[in-house]
């Protein structure tokens, strides 16, 4: 167990504390238990986890406020799970740089899968790297992408898009934020434009744009561009 990956758990519940130190435990991960936000920020410093699940309702501070300060110095993964489901509280955690979001009760071994593909997608791709998903192949240094070994022509904005989802493969971006990268700040509320433009690169990249397979769209909240692995 020395080198399994590191989780670390956030909630105020024993009960959920306990089941999830069992069922990371039992899936070969090494738990790390706290109960609070102080806590849990000074565990993310000193611990090292490599993934944290974070709690919204904490008894010191709302869990998002963690998120915040998180994210403030790591681009450490974080699942919410939370009892919360409301579309307004899930956008919001993924605005504020959650990586995914699993609403209490929950199904233990989704969250296990939930988990190992946060940890695949964990590394950053580096500027100078090829991106390959299947049929795809996206050359960042170059600034070249190809589809079944074919150039494919796409326009200044569409590329900054597609380069956003691939450096985020696997996670749910929302409109707000895509915008906000790609377009700008002042275009956050502009949500016909990812729409526009997603549909241009699934006529470009899909085998069947009508039913896409590579970049899906999560209801209500944004796109998530899908990896072999999910």
């Amino acid at each position: 167990m020395d080198n399994a990956p590191r989780i670390l758990v956030v909630d105020d519940e024993v009960q959920i504390r306990r089941l999830l130190e069992m069922t990371l435990g039992a899936n070969g991960f090494h738990v790390i238990l706290q109960e609070n936000g102080a806590e849990g920020l000074r565990s993310a410093g000193m611990d090292r986890p490599e993934l944290v699940i974070l709690d919204l309702g904490l008894p010191d501070m709302d869990g998002i406020e963690v998120l915040r300060r998180l994210r403030e110095w790591t681009a450490l993964p974080v699942i919410v799970l939370s009892v919360r489901n409301t579309e307004r509280d899930i956008v919001s955690c993924l605005d504020a740089g959650a990586d995914d979001y699993l609403v209490k009760p929950f199904r233990t071994q989704e969250l296990v899968a939930r988990v190992r593909a946060a940890l695949r997608h964990r590394p950053g791709i580096p500027a100078d790297a090829t991106f390959t998903c299947a049929d795809l192949e996206i050359d960042f240094a170059a600034r070249v992408v190809k589809k079944s070994g074919v150039p494919v022509k796409l326009t200044g904005t569409e590329y900054a898009m597609l380069t956003l989802f691939a450096r985020n493969a696997g996670r749910v971006l929302t409109h707000q934020y895509i915008l906000e990268q790609v377009w700008g700040p002042s275009y956050a509320e502009e949500t016909q434009y990812t729409r526009v433009y997603v549909a241009q690169l699934r006529k470009k990249l899909e085998d069947d744009p009508a039913r896409p397979a590579r970049i899906l769209t999560e209801s209500g909240i944004g796109y998530r561009f899908r990896t072999e692995e999910d």
